[in-house]
């Protein structure tokens, strides 16, 4: 067994073969991060669309179902909340994905730093956040939830009487 300090040839390929797979590791994770903010948003736009489908159904359907307006109003109000959570998920998984993505990419430059020379990866930057598509998944769920609660507040609400 060769010592800790010991570069030999054996050491430096067991070394060089382990970065690669690392690296290959790490490559595939910020695949994954990058593929699940898709899927996040999928998961979001379905269920925030079954949801509102149901507050709107309430609305059109409260009277002819007997059901009183106050009940109706708080029906929808729930609705729109469960909403809310939805949306809050999705953006807490959307951002711990992109902390994560920023963490691989940053070791990524480590490897790449040691095993081919300095600076051969440029290292992300946290004020490039507007080119992430993540910012802008999060600005449609935060804008999304915000219409639907106006729309709601405005003419839903106000027009179960």
């Amino acid at each position: 067994m060769a010592a800790s300090g010991d570069t030999g040839p054996e050491i430096r390929s067991l070394r060089n073969e382990f970065a690669l797979e690392r690296y290959r590791y790490l490559l595939q994770q910020i695949n994954a991060v990058n593929e699940n903010a898709h899927r996040f948003l999928a998961i979001y736009q379905t269920l925030a669309t079954g949801l509102v489908t149901a507050s709107l159904a309430l609305f059109v359907g409260y009277r002819k179902w007997e059901v009183s307006p106050g009940i109706a109003r708080g029906g929808v109000i729930g609705l729109l909340s469960l909403t809310t959570v939805v949306a809050a998920f999705t953006s807490t998984l959307i951002v711990v994905g992109a902390v994560a993505w920023f963490d691989y990419r940053n070791e990524e430059c480590d490897i790449t730093d040691e095993m081919i020379a300095p600076g051969f990866r440029a290292r992300p930057r946290s004020r490039n956040f507007f080119r992430w598509y993540e910012t802008y998944v999060l600005l449609f769920i935060v804008v999304s939830l915000i219409v639907m609660w106006l729309l709601a507040g405005f003419f839903l609400l106000p027009a179960m009487k």
